[in-house]
């Protein structure tokens, strides 16, 4: 009689199984709870180093969860201090979770809860934001970072002053993407830097940014010696004396009838303003002339201030008629100075964007000044 089926077989077969699924769920729970302190060792480690150099990182509250596949931080109430910056800064939010799965743990993905606050330390806000959704990714080790992305759905950038609050920025979406193209994280990277923008605006930038604008622009850091941990303005400093450049390898920017692309590079002069040229071609000239109000600009501009004195030392009244000529024939005046060329089948130009000493120039039109990097 054949007793391989026995009722006393098959139990063991089963006591068997479960002694083997119960060995493998504690040895699992170890291995994550074991996981888990490290990686809270780790995170002690490292607020200990940034705090030596002026940069304080806390939580109201912290906990660590995620099992059994992921390992995640939850911390509520996220204050992050710089002390050496000048003046020293606070930024405070609701709440961060930084969650990694267990077979992929050198993918960080944060989430964070708004609304994210900027402040001198001790005072009252300056910078409020606040976003539908905003998420970050880090890929790599803190030690050498491979690539990083930011997201946030539906942003809002408010300044206060006081007790009034004006919006600086608004957007459907803003992107942006990092990447070590060259080098490494501790010797002369390279970094590649994309920024995507969607149904975008900034009036108190420029009046042409109260007129919604997409983007999509993609650029080139080089210059720098590591990537550690500094203030911007400070890296911004070391690639000006190091001779390093921003090259923009692709730019495409539409704003209602406009559309414009572009690429060259732009390197940062000893006072920290850009100095450089891209070449642009832009279809839909009339109405971006108009949104900035170009004709006025040239009317009013001291080279054209000196023409019409000296006309009118001829006749008067002859300096005023040569405003208005040059006002009425500047979009056929720049059409004649530049290329003429098609975009995305519309009838376009192309023209340098000058930055002179940080002034912008778009041909002969001064677009006003960017802002000092450092």
């Amino acid at each position: 009689m054949d007793n391989s089926y026995s009722p006393r077989r098959t139990s063991w077969r089963y006591v068997i199984l479960l002694l083997v699924v119960v060995a493998v769920c504690g040895g699992w729970s170890l291995f994550w709870y074991t996981a888990t302190d490290k990686a809270q060792t780790a995170l002690d480690g490292w607020r200990a180093r940034e705090a030596q150099a002026g940069r304080i990182y806390a939580c109201g509250s912290e906990s660590f969860g995620g099992f059994p596949f992921r390992f995640e931080v939850n911390c509520d109430a996220a204050l992050a201090q710089f002390q050496r910056s000048q003046p020293p800064l606070e930024i405070k939010a609701r709440g961060i979770v930084v969650a990694a799965q267990v077979y992929e743990p050198n993918l960080l993905i944060s989430e964070f809860r708004g609304p994210l606050t900027v402040a001198a330390t001790g005072e009252a806000p300056q910078l409020v934001v606040n976003w539908k959704l905003a998420q970050a990714s880090v890929r790599g080790t803190p030690a050498a970072p491979e690539r990083s992305s930011v997201v946030l759905d539906k942003p809002v950038i408010d300044a206060v002053n006081g007790g009034t609050t004006r919006t600086l920025v608004k957007a459907n979406r803003i992107e942006v993407h990092g990447r070590l193209a060259e080098g490494s994280a501790l010797s002369q990277p390279v970094i590649e830097v994309a920024l995507r923008l969607d149904d975008a605006v900034a009036p108190d930038m420029h009046p042409a940014m109260a007129l919604p604008l997409d983007a999509s622009i993609d650029t080139v850091l080089r210059g720098l010696n590591d990537f550690s941990p500094k203030p911007w303005p400070e890296r911004f400093r070391q690639i000006q004396a190091d001779g390093g450049r921003i090259d923009v390898t692709q730019a495409r920017v539409q704003q209602g009838e406009t559309i414009a692309i572009g690429s060259g590079s732009v390197s940062i002069n000893p006072t920290g303003r850009l100095q450089g040229q891209l070449r642009v071609t832009v279809a839909g000239l009339e109405p971006f002339l108009k949104l900035i109000g170009a004709q006025q600009i040239i009317q009013t501009s001291p080279q054209v201030d000196k023409l019409a004195g000296a006309l009118d030392r001829l006749s008067p009244g002859l300096g005023n008629m040569a405003r208005q000529q040059v006002g009425a024939n500047l979009s056929a005046g720049i059409n004649m100075l530049g290329e003429k060329t098609t975009l995305e089948g519309q009838p376009a130009v192309t023209l340098p964007l000058r930055f002179d000493d940080g002034r912008m120039y778009l041909g002969p039109i001064p677009l006003g000044d960017a802002p000092a990097v450092f």
